[in-house]
């Protein structure tokens, strides 16, 4: 069973990448759209919390630093 902190951090990264989608497929932009379907789409994949939040700020470090 995964634990109340793998919840609330799949939710947190989860709505951050819904932001990224929403945002990379109204402007037609790659980066933060490929970096939002990945924020979403991770924490279906990992149970672990702390491998969830060093994933997520990865992403979310990406759409930040990568500017194509």
């Amino acid at each position: 069973m995964e634990s109340t902190a793998t919840l609330y951090w799949g939710l947190l990264f989860g709505s951050i990448g819904l932001g990224f989608f929403m945002y990379g497929k109204k402007q037609k932009r790659a980066v933060p759209f490929i970096c939002g379907v990945g924020l979403m789409i991770v924490p279906y994949f990992v149970s672990s919390p702390l491998i969830l939040v060093a994933a997520g700020i990865v992403l979310v470090a990406a759409t930040y630093f990568i500017r194509v």
